[in-house]
């Protein structure tokens, strides 16, 4: 007999509106998140509350209202999307939920739901295609939290990441051949940077800038190495397009200081379209939605950065969004899960 199993849905979240006082809001829940800034608690409270959140709200609000929609977030948008294509692809022995790490619907009150409703089985799935500490660990360690006052835990599974599944792999490959591929010089896969000491964390006894792992892919110890993932992911999308290794460069976005992953992939951009590359297509395979670091980051910034610079086109791979394979993949993550 089929378990009555309830699927949990998550992505990082979104501010409720580009308002400041919203974005204040958000930021403040996310960057208090010990995963996110694993710094000393008190350090890290003078930093955030002092300092970063007071001085950057407004200036991401002005971000935010370029990425806004009549219809609101995009992530939210397409979060809610997918819930609703899922539960269509799946029996009736499922429910899917959606909810969001940081603010609304927050993980609390749709685990509260969920605890109502008493599955047999759930299924906890983040969509972080690559593991990272901050965002899937962080997304465990709160469900984990919540759950483990329940008077009654159901059987409970874990999807830690998907970055080689081959649907994720061909619906970003599908994406990407929207664009002529014989028509680009080069190609960048850029996924969200993170600091160097949350990678040395995950193999302590190895230094990340002495590791190997953009040449080669070790599954018994680069497994939950990002870094190792990202380079992994990039290998296995150009094989499928096709892409020669000297035609593209995986790149990492979004730093806060130089102590992050490198190569930067704003630099990147950079100095490529300064050594006379004019043509650029950009691949955000950590983003499986449309968000701020796609449309707004790679797609308007990185593009004003590459034309002042001498490019003439930077293209972005579109997001999975709602793409029937992306349902197809989360539904083949779900029963074999």
């Amino acid at each position: 007999m089929s378990k009555k199993t309830t699927v949990l849905l998550l992505n990082l979240g979104t501010p409720k509106s580009p308002d400041v006082s919203d974005v204040r809001t958000y930021l403040f829940e996310f960057l208090n998140d010990p995963r996110v800034i694993d710094i000393p608690w008190l350090l890290r409270k003078i930093l955030v509350n002092l300092i970063i959140v007071p001085f950057r709200a407004k200036g991401s609000s002005k971000i935010y209202k370029k990425l806004w929609t009549k219809e609101g977030s995009p992530l939210m948008i397409y979060g809610e999307k997918v819930k609703g294509l899922l539960q269509k692809q799946l029996d009736s022995n499922f429910t899917v939920e959606l909810a969001m790490r940081y603010q609304q619907p927050s993980m609390k009150s749709v685990l509260d739901k969920i605890q109502k409703d008493m599955p047999q089985k759930l299924i906890i799935l983040p969509m972080y295609p690559q593991y990272a500490s901050s965002s899937t660990g962080s997304t465990f360690q709160k469900a984990m939290e919540i759950i483990k006052s329940w008077e009654v835990i159901p059987e409970v599974k874990f999807v830690n990441q998907f970055f080689d599944h081959e649907g994720y792999l061909d619906t970003i490959a599908e994406n990407a051949k929207m664009h002529d591929l014989n028509n680009f010089d080069h190609f960048i896969f850029s996924y969200h940077g993170l600091p160097i000491r949350q990678i040395n964390k995950v193999h302590p006894n190895r230094n990340c800038f002495k590791c190997d792992c953009h040449k080669k892919f070790i599954p018994e110890t680069d497994y939950y190495c990002y870094r190792s993932t990202c380079f992994e992911t990039s290998r296995l999308l150009a094989e499928k397009l096709s892409i020669p290794k000297e035609k593209y460069t995986v790149s990492f976005q979004s730093r806060l200081d130089k102590n992050w992953l490198e190569p930067f992939s704003d630099k990147v951009v950079e100095e490529k379209a300064k050594n006379g590359t004019k043509k650029i297509l950009v691949f955000s395979p950590a983003f499986v939605a449309d968000c701020l670091e796609t449309t707004v980051e790679i797609g308007m910034e990185y593009r004003e950065i590459f034309e002042e610079n001498g490019g003439e086109k930077l293209a972005l791979v579109e997001s999975l969004n709602d793409h029937p394979k992306w349902i197809a993949t989360l539904k083949d993550l779900v029963i074999n899960s």
